[in-house]
C-alpha cells in the first residue's frame, strides 16, 4: 500500500489532491480510507476517501480516478488525521 503514496487523485471535474497516508481496519487489516492532501484548492486540507469511491487505477501514470466531484470532497466532514476514525462517524465520511 505504500506504493500509493503520492498518487494523484482525480475527480469527475478535476484533481482532488494526492495520497498521503492510509487508515487500516484494525481487525481485518484492509484499507478503510486513504488520506488525501487536497493541496491549494481546498486550503491544504486533508480528507478521507474510501477505496469504494475509486473507479480506475493507472499504475503507469500514478493516478487514481474517483467517482466523486470536487464539490462532494469539499462538503466532506472535517477530520483529524491523527485520531482514529470511529465507527460512529464512518457513515458521514463515506
Amino acid at each position: 500500500m505504500k506504493h500509493l503514496d503520492g498518487f494523484a487523485i482525480g475527480a469527475a471535474d478535476g484533481d482532488i489532491g494526492t495520497v498521503k497516508d492510509r487508515h487500516f481496519d484494525d481487525v481485518s487489516y484492509t484499507v478503510r480510507y486513504v488520506v488525501v492532501d487536497t493541496g491549494w484548492w481546498l486550503a491544504e486540507a486533508k480528507v478521507l476517501l474510501s477505496p469504494i469511491a475509486f473507479r480506475t487505477m493507472d499504475w503507469e501514470h500514478t493516478r487514481i480516478t474517483a467517482a466523486l466531484t470536487k464539490a462532494q470532497v469539499e462538503k466532506s466532514p472535517n477530520i483529524d488525521t491523527k485520531k482514529p476514525v470511529s465507527r460512529q462517524h464512518e457513515i458521514a465520511y463515506c
